[in-house]
């Protein structure tokens, strides 16, 4: 193992949340030693794989955000973020790629995977956490969605309804079908 090699591995990995191999392989230049060199940090519990060819040096489950984009917190997860309830979740990450949907374990903690269409795919924002940035739906986007994917109930809809911006919400369902708009205005 190449020190200089190493250090610069390390000093990367500290400045991004989440790495992947072609960009370790772009670094050091070459794709064959960047796989021994990660796996070599991998071994010494210097990083932490998420899912093939991606790896933090975080203990964060949502960083699987990073591995699947174009992708966002939502549902649970992001009315977490936005203190809309006070319930731990597991994340849960909406994605637009074709990718396998369902659970997922990442770091020994469960992840929701949930996909949507490419025009549904809009409404989030970055937010602080730790230190690092995540994509999560805003609040308006995630009331929409908890709708579409049928998770909406009753007891949370009072929670949205002092957050949610009326003309922004409006905005978002003219992406829908009527029926659907119709279904969401329904919980006002």
């Amino acid at each position: 193992m190449s020190g200089g090699h190493i250090k610069k591995v390390r000093d990367f990995l500290q400045s991004t949340p989440v790495a992947n191999l072609q960009s370790i392989s772009a670094l050091i230049g070459d794709k064959n030693y960047a796989y021994v060199a990660m796996n070599h940090l991998l071994k010494r519990g210097e990083v932490r794989r998420i899912t093939r060819g991606y790896y933090t040096i975080h203990d964060d489950p949502s960083l699987l955000v990073y591995c699947l984009k174009p992708a966002y917190i939502g549902l649970q997860d992001a009315m977490s973020f936005h203190n809309l309830w006070e319930q731990e979740t597991s994340p849960i990450i909406i994605t637009s790629r074709m990718v396998r949907r369902g659970i997922r374990k990442v770091m020994g903690h469960n992840v929701l995977v949930r996909g949507i269409s490419d025009e549904h795919f809009f409404g989030y924002e970055h937010h602080r956490h730790d230190n690092f940035s995540l994509p999560v739906s805003d609040v308006e986007k995630t009331f929409v969605d908890m709708v579409y994917f049928g998770e909406m109930r009753k007891s949370v809809v009072k929670n949205f309804k002092t957050r949610i911006d009326r003309k922004k919400l409006e905005k978002y369902l003219r992406k829908y079908t009527v029926n659907f708009r119709e279904k969401v205005l329904a919980f006002f």
